[in-house]
């Protein structure tokens, strides 16, 4: 296991900041239970940058923490976001990057609400509308938003020293 220089340790922290940060100033309320956060779009980072896998697991925890009454939301969101961030890292192909936190957080998630929070529904058909809506907004802020900094970053010179050599683009 390699370890992580001053600077990388530095840049999750602030990656960490910056997803609490967005979690809490940028709410979108559900929309027919389809939850969009605009911080999601950051769990797309791990394809460029190795030191945002711990960055948006701290982040996730921390906003689980203050957000949610329930521990098993601190450690089953905190688990689902730590998945998606290492196979997003492994990923070799950028458009398939938003790819892992949409699924982990659909398949993860959405059971952890369909068996903690029932509404009066079997596990089965809850989990079906829970995967789907949880799915859906992690989607949307993934591909959206997640694709555009997938795009950008790289081409920015001061991220460099950061990311995984063979995701550098040329200067901006």
């Amino acid at each position: 296991m390699r370890r992580f220089s001053v600077r990388e340790i530095t840049l999750a922290a602030v990656i960490a900041a910056v997803y609490v940060a967005l979690t809490f100033a940028l709410p979108f309320p559900p929309y027919m239970g389809v939850q969009f956060r605009v911080a999601e779009a950051l769990t797309v980072l791990p394809f460029l940058f190795p030191a945002a896998i711990p960055g948006l697991t701290v982040g996730c925890f921390i906003v689980n923490l203050l957000g949610s009454p329930m521990a098993i939301d601190w450690i089953v969101g905190t688990a689902a976001t730590l998945i998606a961030a290492i196979w997003t890292s492994k990923l070799k192909n950028r458009w398939l990057a938003p790819l892992p936190p949409v699924i982990c957080n659909a398949v993860i998630v959405g059971a952890m609400i369909a068996w903690f929070y029932p509404e009066g529904m079997a596990f089965w058909p809850a989990y079906a509308l829970n995967a789907f809506t949880v799915g859906l907004g992690e989607l949307l802020a993934c591909y959206l938003l997640g694709s555009l900094l997938l795009a950008f970053l790289p081409r920015v010179s001061f991220f460099k020293p950061y990311m995984r050599p063979e995701t550098q683009a040329p200067t901006l």
